[in-house]
């Protein structure tokens, strides 16, 4: 992918640009997969989230920590996902003052039922590469991505 800049760049900044071109590309088809289903992208990420703690329940601030998309409000978040029934969320038994969140079935059945078309998605979002260069790429992304906290 070649960048067009007015300016000269580094190949940093290009790669910058060019994941950030993608990452936006990416985003956009999924969540024109999800505007049917009346979902953004960060709340079926909190669906895996919790589809992934299994059947424990999660504090606000746990799945504030494991989201993709940083969600400046979280509470707001679980609210809006609550009133459509995808959620549930009770007081601990232990500290009332710390609400859990757990995904109910409807939530489970939405999450399960996404899980075929995103990854069809997917598929055809990266089928121009063959299974070894997604690989490099995944191992290139996972260390730049290692690398920031250093």
């Amino acid at each position: 992918m070649t960048l067009h800049a007015t300016t000269p760049s580094s190949v940093e900044h290009q790669t910058y640009l060019a994941l950030q071109i993608l990452a936006l590309r990416l985003k956009d088809e999924t969540e024109h997969l999800l505007k049917p289903e009346g979902l953004t992208s960060t709340q079926v990420n909190v669906l895996h989230i919790l589809r992934g703690a299994g059947d424990d329940a999660l504090t606000c601030g746990d799945i504030a920590g494991r989201l993709i998309n940083k969600d400046p409000d979280v509470t707001r978040l679980l609210d809006r996902m609550e009133k459509l029934g995808l959620i549930e969320r009770a007081r601990s038994g232990h500290d009332r003052r710390v609400l859990l969140t757990r995904l109910s079935s409807q939530g489970r059945e939405t999450v399960d039922r996404l899980d075929a078309p995103l990854m069809e998605l997917h598929r055809r979002q990266f089928h121009h590469l063959p299974p070894k260069r997604l690989e490099l790429l995944l191992e290139l992304l996972g260390e730049a991505a290692n690398s920031q906290g250093a």
